[in-house]
């Protein structure tokens, strides 16, 4: 699809917040604004700042990822808490080529702290200087360390769930069919929010949403160059790059999806939780009127971003309470 087509209109308490992000945050995302975009956004809060104000602590630790690399995983539980709980293993959003293992941290917390589950968040190497396999391996091998340390984190094994935002949603939903694949860690769950699942480009959503919103069309495009280059689009991409590529969603575990009506994931989103209910899988899909790509993080106090993270925080409960 070259043309640009008609797009459904956003909510209106978010396109008054899309013309105040859009002197900060430009919809279309190119390969030299990468180096930028990795400095963060101006006025963020520190992370240690964000835990502590929700009563979180953290512990650092350096594991093996791929090739037997050195990279870093950090886990949180709410302070003074003792005994096990659930467990939540957290791949972070950012297009595959910004962010690092605390960028959206703030949708995991409450899970935290209502729930008492211990939180661990990968520190995967990202794209272009790591391109495919490294950040999806990264993940499994911080997967596989969170399973094979589970006692000592407090952490309930039959009660672990995955967790990712955007591209850490399409890693997330990665790392359930590797884990599945290798007869991995067994997960109870997978909250698959606004995920990155295509590399092709082939959606009515892409050519709707571009120029226009959070992460369009041309910021999709850079994003996946970086992590496949040449192979972007073509039948030599695996299924844990680009889940959507996958034609057996048969044994993974119940999946959470949300995704907006005006963002380039919304057709690859709606047609992965398709495919999980032809496969036999459990899944519960919500796609929200008028809202673009992270309007739960960019907008949480709007209405519609509120019924969006209370929709997903209920899920959760429901799981981890069973």
């Amino acid at each position: 699809m070259a043309e640009t087509l008609p797009r459904p209109p956003f909510d209106p308490e978010l396109e008054a917040v899309l013309a105040v992000l859009a002197e900060a945050l430009p919809p279309a995302i190119t390969p030299e604004m990468i180096p930028v975009l990795r400095q963060g956004l101006p006025g963020a809060i520190p992370i240690d700042e964000l835990l502590a104000e929700a009563g979180v602590e953290r512990v650092d630790h350096v594991i093996p990822g791929y090739g037997a690399a050195d990279i870093e995983v950090s886990v949180l539980r709410r302070i003074g808490s003792t005994g096990v709980g659930p467990g939540v293993f957290h791949t972070h959003g950012g297009g595959m080529i910004i962010g690092d293992r605390f960028t959206g941290i703030g949708q995991i917390l409450p899970w935290i702290v209502e729930h008492g589950a211990v939180a661990v968040t990968v520190e995967y190497r990202l794209a272009p200087e790591f391109p495919d396999p490294y950040p999806i391996e990264d993940c499994y091998a911080g997967l596989v360390w969170t399973a094979e340390n589970a006692h000592e984190l407090g952490i309930d094994p039959e009660r672990l769930i995955i967790a990712g935002a955007s591209a850490g949603g399409g890693l997330a939903a990665g790392t359930a069919l590797l884990a599945r694949d290798r007869q991995g860690p067994a997960l109870a769950g997978q909250v698959l929010i606004y995920p990155m699942l295509d590399d092709r480009d082939e959606t009515v959503s892409t050519a709707q949403v571009n120029g226009v919103g959070v992460w369009d069309r041309t910021s999709n495009i850079t994003g996946w160059s970086a992590l496949l280059g040449d192979r972007r689009g073509t039948a030599d991409v695996s299924i844990y790059a680009a889940p959507a590529r996958a034609t057996d969603l048969s044994g993974l575990p119940p999946a959470f999806i949300d995704c907006g009506s005006v963002e380039v994931f919304r057709d690859e989103d709606v047609a992965y939780a398709t495919a999980l209910w032809h496969a036999g899988t459990q899944a519960e899909l919500h796609v929200w009127p008028g809202g673009f790509h992270g309007f739960d993080q960019m907008a949480p106090q709007s209405a519609i971003g509120q019924a969006m993270v209370a929709a997903r925080d209920a899920w959760v409960a429901r799981l981890l309470s069973q």
